[in-house]
């Protein structure tokens, strides 16, 4: 499985190494994510999720049922 945050849809990014050699290289920075399992109320059931430490603020700020819809709708969940 990628890692893709299933709610903000970050994903890894490359950046240039900052060494003090003439070494030409890159490298990788990775997303800080989580295999949380959260309560959806309105649907009744666990849903397992593969969130990013903003994926949980969104989360905590709009509530699982808004944020797995915006998710849906921007196409970062695939249900």
């Amino acid at each position: 499985m990628s890692k893709i945050c299933q709610i903000t849809g970050k994903k890894a990014m490359v950046g240039n190494n900052v060494s003090h050699s003439n070494r030409k290289t890159k490298r990788k920075f990775n997303v800080n994510l989580f295999k949380k399992k959260f309560y959806w109320v309105e649907e009744d059931c666990w849903v397992s999720l593969n969130v990013s430490a903003a994926g949980l603020r969104t989360i905590n700020k709009i509530g699982l049922d808004a944020a797995i819809k915006r998710a849906a709708a921007d196409g970062y969940l695939n249900a």
